[in-house]
C-alpha cells in the first residue's frame, strides 16, 4: 500500500500514455490522477483531511473506505468500474449543480445521492459523448494527404457500432476509430485552424460534437500521440510526480541527443479568482533539462508580466518557479497569455520561447443584476393559459459557461392573489412570463404586481446569489361586455322644418374600459326612418346617443316617428361574447306643427315674349302655395325686386302685368332676360313669407336704326391714294341687323358727284372720291344705312371727311393737316402776326435792360482825389451804417478816357460808389490839376446817373430823414438852414474823419474864403 500526499490548492496534472486503469479523485475543483493504483490516498486541505482506502484490482465491486473527513463535497470517479461503494460514518451533502458532469470525465454521468449517517452509494451511469470537449494538436504548415493528425475518443456506452464521424471542413476526414487525417494536401498559412468533428448515430439520429484545434508549428505532434521508449516514459513520470513543467525535452536517436522544440502543447494553468493568499503564490515551475549543463535564467513576458497590468505574475529567474502576486478577478480579465524564455548567463537564447496560457477560474462572486428594476407588461383579459406576457432579463458578470453565471428565474410573490395565487409562471431559463391559469378579468383585477427572483448557480437557493425585480402586469381590456341601454324606450319632440336639433338622449351602460374602442358606443337606426330624417351621434364624454334631425320633417306628412335603434362598440365583441337583448331600444318622436312660409311651386319661373308690349299687358300669374293645410290663412303678394319698375303684381291672385314698355336693349337686360323677385306672405302668427323669381325672356324686334361708323375720317386730295372704310352698328340682334345697305343720297347733288361708295360685304363698304381732285378742307358727307329687319329701318348719318394733301406714302402733310383742320389763310396770318408782336416785345425789353445797365455803369461821384482818403465805404441804405474798421482803399477817380472798360461792361447797372469785385486794373496817375473840361463832363454825367438812380447814396443829393427823437440838438434835419450862422458851429465835423471832410468843408466855409 502506497500513500500520496497532495495539496489540493494546487492543480497537478500529469500525462499517462498507456495505463488503461484510470481512477479520478475530486475535491472541490482539484483533481488528481496517480500513475499507479494506490491502495491509500491522502488528500489534505486547510479544513479537512481525507484518507481513502482503495482497492483496484479489476474487481467488480471495489471497496472505498473513508477514515477521516468533515462535511464537504466528495465525488468518486471509478473509471472502468461498474460500481463503487463508499463507506463512512460522516454525513455528506449533494454537490452543487455546476459540478455535475462538468469537471469530470465527460463519458461518465454521475448520480449522487444525499448521504446519511451510514453508507453512501455512488452509482455511475453512462452518457454517450466525446471524451473531451475539444482536442488540440500541433501541425506543420504543409500537411500531406492521408497524414494522421490526432485521434478523438467517443464513448457510445454500448459500443461504437453504428456511429459515424464527419467534419465541417472538407480538408479533413475522420476514420471509424476516431483518427483525424488530411483528405488531401493542405497548406495552412494561419497560426491556427479549427473545425468541428461530429459523431452521429444513424439509428437514433443523435449527434455529438467536439472541437479540433490545429496549431501550426515547426513540427506536428498532436496531444494524443503516444510516445514510445523508456526515456520518454521516465520523463513523463518525473513530470507527473512533481509540479515541474519540462516544455523542452530531448530524445535519443542513432546520432545521440537531439533537441525537439515544443514537443507538446503546454496545458493551460488554472488560477481561481479571489484567492486569499498568502502571496506570492506558486503556480508552477518551468525548467529546461539543459540546466544540468549550464546556468539558465528564466523570464516571462506579456500582459500581466511586463505589460499592463504589470507584475501580476513573476518568475524566479534561477529556479523557474512562477508565482501569482495578488488575487485575480475573472470579471476584470479572464485569461493571460505569457511567454516563457530561457537564456544563459550571457543572455543568449538557450530555448525557444514557449506560450503559457493562464485562465482565471471563475468563482460565484457576482449577483445577477436585472436590466430594469421595474418591468411593465400587459396581457388581455380572458387570455388562455400559456399566453406570453413579457420577458425579464438579468445578467450575471460571472462565467456564463459555468453555473456561477447561469441564472434561473422564479416568481416569489403575486399581488393580488385573485382569482388564484398562481396566475403567472416564468420560464426559469429565458425569463419569459406567461399565464398559467384562466380567469383574468380586467373588471375585477386591473393590475398584478409580480416579484421575480433571479438566482445564479442554476437556481440553487442554498448556494446561489439572488436578486429581485418587480414586474407590473396590466390586464388590458377586451370587448367582453356589450353596451346595454338603461331603458327600453325613449321619447322626444321636434318642430317641423327644423334641422340639427337633438330630439332625445339615449343612455347606455358598458363595463369595459371607459373612452376606449371597447367602450365607445356606436348607434344605428334599424327601422322607422326610411327617408333618413334622423341620425344618432355619440357624445364623446358621456357616451350618450344624441338623436339629431338631419333632414327636415313635415307635420303635414308625418306627425310621429317610431324608431328602433341598436347600440354596439367601435371594437367588435370578443370571441364567444354575444350581443345582449338590452342593446336594442325604441324611440318615439312627435312632430309639432308650425306656421310654414308660402312657396312658389315654380321658382324661378321663365316666360317668353316680344319686347315692346304695351303697358298693362297681362304677362302671367305667379301664385304661391301655403303648405299649412290645416290652417285657414290668406296669401298676399308684393314686389320685392323690379330694377326697371316695368311690372305690377296683383296682391290677391299674383297676376303680373306690365307697367312700362319692355325694351330688350335696356341696361337692365342680361342675355335677353329681365329678372324680378316677388314676395308671398301669409297672415299666420307669426306671419311667414316666401319669395319667387320671375324671368322674362324678351324676343327682339327691329326697333333700332343702324348707326354709321366712323363719324370722322381723313382722305387725300387725290383719290388714287386711299379710301375710307365704313360700317354700321345696330342695337338689335340677328336677324334685325346686317347685312347693311350703304347709299349716298341724291340731294345735294354734289355728294354723288364728288363721292362714291363701293360695297365690300354685308357689314362693310368703302367711301372714296369720284373726282380726280378735291380741294383740301372738311366736308360733311351724308350716307344712308339700311338694316335687314322686317320691316327694314334706315338712317342717314353725316360723316366728316377731312381732305388733305398727302405725301407719297398717302399720309397727310403738315400744311395739309392744318388746312384740313379748318384753318384758313386769314387765321394763319393772324397767328403769324401775334408771334411777331410777341418777339418784338421781348426784343424791346432786352434793349431797355441793356440801356439801364449801361447807365448804372456810367454813374460816378465827383470826388477830390486829395479828399478821398476814406478807410470805409458805407452803404447808407443800411440804417445801421457801414461796418467798422474796413480797410478799404478807394481808387482814384479816373479820367473819362480810362473808363471805356467800364462803359463797355455787360448788361447791368454798376454803382459808382462801389468798389469793383474783380481785380482792379492799373491806371495811369492822374495829373494834379485835372483838365477842366474833362472834370465838368464827368461831374455832369455822375449827376445824371445819381438823379436817375433812386438807390444812390446821399453823396450828391439831399436826403430827408425821419424824426430821430428828442435826443437831437436840432429838432429835425429840416431845421438846418443857412439864414443864420451864429449858432451853427460845424467844426466838430472835422473830428469825424475823412468821410465827413467834404461836409465839414461845405459848412465850415474854410475853403470858400
Amino acid at each position: 500500500m502506497e500513500k500520496f500526499a497532495v495539496d489540493i490548492k494546487k492543480l497537478v496534472q500529469t500525462k499517462r500514455e498507456d495505463d488503461s486503469r484510470k481512477n479520478y479523485f475530486f475535491i472541490g475543483m482539484t483533481h488528481f490522477q496517480p500513475k499507479y493504483s494506490p491502495s491509500s490516498l491522502l488528500l489534505k486541505s486547510s479544513k479537512a483531511s481525507f484518507e481513502l482506502q482503495i482497492t483496484n484490482e479489476r474487481l467488480k465491486r471495489p471497496s472505498l473506505s473513508l477514515t477521516k473527513t468533515e462535511i464537504g463535497y466528495f465525488v468518486v470517479d471509478p473509471a472502468n468500474l461498474s460500481d463503487s461503494v463508499l463507506t463512512g460514518r460522516k454525513t455528506f451533502v449533494n454537490p452543487p449543480e455546476y459540478l455535475k458532469g462538468r469537471l469530470f470525465s465527460p463519458d461518465i454521468h454521475y448520480t449522487v445521492y444525499q448521504a446519511h449517517t451510514g453508507d453512501l452509494t455512488v452509482r455511475p451511469t453512462c452518457k454517450p459523448g466525446f471524451s473531451e470537449e475539444d482536442y488540440t494538436a500541433s501541425v506543420s504548415p504543409n500537411i500531406a494527404e492521408g497524414q494522421k493528425l490526432l485521434k478523438v475518443k467517443f464513448n457510445g456506452c454500448v459500443g461504437n457500432k453504428g456511429v459515424r464521424y464527419e467534419t465541417n471542413n472538407l480538408d479533413f476526414k475522420v476514420r471509424t476509430d476516431g483518427t483525424v487525417y488530411a483528405a488531401h494536401p493542405v497548406h495552412t498559412p494561419s497560426k491556427q485552424t479549427m473545425f468541428v468533428v461530429t459523431a452521429w448515430d444513424h439509428q437514433t439520429l443523435e449527434r455529438w460534437e467536439t472541437m479540433v484545434r490545429l496549431l501550426v508549428g515547426d513540427k506536428s505532434q498532436h496531444s494524443g500521440h503516444k510516445q514510445k521508449g523508456k526515456k520518454n516514459a521516465s520523463a513523463d513520470l518525473i513530470q507527473q510526480q512533481s509540479d515541474t513543467l519540462l516544455p523542452w525535452r530531448q530524445h535519443q536517436n542513432s546520432n545521440g541527443l537531439r533537441r525537439q522544440k515544443r514537443d507538446w502543447v503546454i496545458p493551460p494553468i488554472n488560477v481561481p479568482e479571489n484567492s486569499r493568499g498568502p502571496f506570492p503564490q506558486q503556480l508552477v515551475r518551468i525548467r529546461s533539462d539543459k540546466d544540468s549543463e549550464i546556468h539558465i535564467r528564466y523570464s516571462i513576458t506579456g500582459v500581466g508580466a511586463d505589460q499592463p497590468p504589470m507584475e501580476v505574475f513573476s518568475i524566479d529567474p534561477v529556479s523557474g518557479r512562477m508565482y501569482v502576486t495578488r488575487p485575480m478577478d475573472r470579471e476584470e480579465r479572464a485569461s493571460y497569455h505569457l511567454r516563457a524564455h530561457a537564456v544563459d548567463m550571457n543572455g543568449n537564447k538557450v530555448e525557444n520561447p514557449i506560450d503559457l496560457y493562464i485562465y482565471v477560474i471563475d468563482m460565484n462572486d457576482n449577483r445577477p443584476e436585472f436590466i430594469n428594476q421595474v418591468y411593465n407588461g400587459s396581457v388581455d383579459e380572458g387570455s388562455k393559459p400559456g399566453t406570453y406576457v413579457m420577458t425579464v432579463t438579468a445578467n450575471d458578470a460571472d462565467d456564463s459557461t459555468t453555473a456561477n453565471g447561469m441564472v434561473r428565474y422564479r416568481i416569489v410573490t403575486q399581488t393580488p392573489q385573485s382569482p388564484s395565487q398562481n396566475m403567472f409562471t416564468i420560464n426559469s431559463e429565458t425569463g419569459d412570463i406567461v399565464t398559467v391559469a384562466a380567469g383574468l378579468d380586467r373588471e375585477k383585477v386591473q393590475q398584478y404586481i409580480v416579484i421575480v427572483q433571479a438566482t445564479d448557480m442554476e437556481g440553487n437557493l442554498n448556494y446561489g446569489l439572488s436578486n429581485t425585480a418587480t414586474a407590473i402586469i396590466t390586464v388590458t381590456d377586451v370587448n367582453d361586455n356589450p353596451p346595454e341601454f338603461t331603458t327600453s324606450t325613449y321619447s322626444g319632440e321636434v318642430p317641423e322644418n327644423r334641422v340639427e336639433v337633438v330630439v332625445a338622449n339615449l343612455t347606455v351602460m358598458d363595463r369595459d374600459q371607459p373612452h376606449s374602442p371597447n367602450w365607445n358606443a356606436v348607434y344605428r337606426i334599424i327601422s322607422g326612418d326610411p327617408s333618413g330624417h334622423f341620425t344618432i351621434r355619440t357624445d364623446p364624454i358621456t357616451n350618450e346617443g344624441m338623436v339629431t334631425v338631419v333632414k327636415a320633417v313635415d307635420y303635414e306628412m308625418n306627425r310621429a316617428f317610431m324608431l328602433t335603434v341598436m347600440v354596439s362598440n367601435q371594437a367588435p365583441l370578443a370571441s364567444g361574447i354575444q350581443m345582449s337583448f338590452q342593446s336594442t331600444a325604441g324611440v318615439t318622436i312627435s312632430v309639432t306643427d308650425v306656421n310654414e312660409a308660402p312657396y312658389f311651386p315654380t321658382n324661378q319661373k321663365l316666360i317668353r315674349l316680344e319686347e315692346g308690349v304695351p303697358t298693362g299687358t297681362v304677362l302671367t300669374t305667379f301664385s304661391a302655395v301655403d303648405p299649412d293645410r290645416f290652417m285657414q290663412q290668406a296669401v298676399r303678394y308684393s314686389k320685392l325686386s323690379d330694377p326697371a319698375n316695368w311690372l305690377n303684381i296683383n296682391a290677391t291672385n299674383g297676376q303680373i302685368t306690365t307697367a312700362a314698355v319692355l325694351d330688350r336693349e335696356s341696361a337692365y337686360i342680361k342675355n335677353n332676360v329681365y329678372e324680378a323677385t316677388f314676395l308671398a306672405a301669409d297672415n299666420g302668427i307669426p306671419p311667414a313669407s316666401g319669395t319667387g323669381t320671375l324671368q322674362i325672356y324678351l324676343i327682339d324686334i327691329n326697333d333700332n336704326v343702324p348707326e354709321l361708323l366712323p363719324k370722322e375720317a381723313q382722305i387725300c386730295e387725290k383719290p388714287n391714294l386711299n379710301v375710307i372704310n365704313i360700317t354700321a352698328a345696330d342695337a338689335d340682334i340677328d336677324p334685325n341687323v346686317g347685312p347693311f345697305v350703304f347709299e349716298l343720297p341724291s340731294v345735294p347733288s354734289a355728294v354723288r358727284k364728288n363721292w362714291t361708295i363701293t360695297r365690300l360685304n354685308g357689314d362693310y363698304a368703302q367711301l372714296s372720291l369720284r373726282i380726280m381732285y378735291l380741294e383740301a378742307g372738311v366736308y360733311d358727307v351724308p350716307i344712308t344705312v339700311t338694316d335687314s329687319g322686317n320691316p327694314p329701318l334706315y338712317k342717314t348719318s353725316i360723316i366728316k371727311v377731312k381732305v388733305c394733301p398727302c405725301d407719297e406714302n398717302g399720309d397727310c402733310t403738315t400744311i395739309g393737316a392744318v388746312a384740313a383742320a379748318g384753318l384758313g389763310t386769314g387765321a394763319i396770318i393772324a397767328i403769324l402776326i401775334c408771334i411777331i408782336i410777341l418777339l418784338t416785345m421781348v426784343l424791346l425789353f432786352v434793349v431797355w435792360m441793356k440801356r439801364r445797365e449801361k447807365e448804372r455803369h456810367t454813374k460816378q461821384l465827383l470826388i477830390d482825389p486829395e479828399d478821398d482818403v476814406r478807410d470805409n465805404i458805407l452803404k447808407y441804405d443800411e440804417e445801421g451804417g457801414g461796418e467798422e474798421d474796413q480797410d478799404y482803399d478807394l481808387s482814384q477817380l479816373q479820367q473819362p478816357e480810362t473808363m471805356d472798360h467800364v462803359l463797355n461792361k455787360a448788361a447791368g447797372v454798376r454803382r459808382v460808389d462801389e468798389r469793383p469785385v474783380g481785380a482792379e486794373p492799373q491806371y495811369p496817375i492822374r495829373p494834379v490839376i485835372p483838365h477842366p473840361g474833362d472834370i465838368g463832363d464827368f461831374i455832369n454825367e455822375g449827376l445824371r446817373a445819381a438823379d436817375n438812380d433812386p438807390t444812390a447814396p446821399p453823396y450828391d443829393s439831399l436826403l430827408v430823414f425821419d424824426y430821430e427823437g428828442s435826443g437831437s440838438t436840432a429838432g429835425s434835419v429840416s431845421s438846418l438852414n443857412s439864414s443864420s450862422s451864429g449858432d451853427q458851429d460845424y467844426d466838430y465835423l472835422n473830428d469825424w474823419g475823412p468821410r465827413f471832410k467834404k461836409l465839414a468843408d461845405m459848412y465850415g466855409g474854410g475853403e470858400e474864403d
